[in-house]
């Protein structure tokens, strides 16, 4: 591949933990410096994708969002070569969901390995799920359907697959959902401070 300035950030968490709100305001503010990657499973489910269903069902289903998700980063990358991709997950979450409890499972399945797909991204910004602190996690988004004890599982295997990026970055639940907006974006905007004065990478 050739050389290309564009590095990747995910933003990432369990649901209900305010990434896709942050995003969507950190770009209103410097759209001309990022792009949003959206979440490829809101896209599918919105769509009419199934879900839910049997092992065979939920396996197809993460190939679907995997592969959806992975195109939708590289088509933005090579569009906007010296933009930030602000990604709404990313290709990692897919083992939180996948059947079963191996997460090497998912990403022989998906033809790669858990450290190229951790590669992929230049940071990576957790939020945490609004349910560590029993608060409701409806946000209007009908594509979301966990329970809170549903939410705290997924927050925390999530968690346990991102950590091991050199750049994580961890946004804690908070009472207030502004003041944990607030640190988001300030986490949000440091990065890519950090990843603006940097020299380009060879992907």
């Amino acid at each position: 591949m050739g050389q290309n300035n564009c590095c990747r950030i995910a933003l990432t968490g369990g649901p209900g933990g305010g990434k896709t709100t942050a995003v969507d305001l950190f770009r209103r503010e410097l759209g001309e410096s990022v792009v949003v990657v959206p979440e490829a499973a809101t896209l599918l489910y919105l769509g009419g994708f199934p879900r839910g269903g049997d092992q065979a069902v939920r396996e197809v289903t993460q190939r679907a969002i995997y592969h959806v998700q992975r195109n939708l980063e590289d088509v933005q990358a090579a569009h906007y070569k010296s933009r930030i991709l602000l990604c709404d997950r990313g290709t990692v979450d897919g083992a939180a969901y996948w059947p079963g409890r191996n997460r090497e499972d998912f990403f022989l399945a998906m033809g790669s390995s858990y450290e190229a797909e951790l590669a992929r991204y230049d940071g990576v910004i957790f939020f945490e799920t609004a349910a560590v602190g029993g608060v409701s996690i409806e946000g209007g988004n009908p594509a979301r359907t966990e329970s809170l004890k549903e939410a705290l599982a997924l927050d925390r295997r999530l968690h346990a697959l991102w950590e091991k990026h050199p750049r994580f970055v961890h946004v804690p639940h908070d009472p207030s959902f502004l003041r944990k907006i607030s640190q988001g974006l300030r986490a949000i905007s440091k990065m890519v401070r950090s990843n603006l004065s940097e020299p380009p990478r060879i992907r």
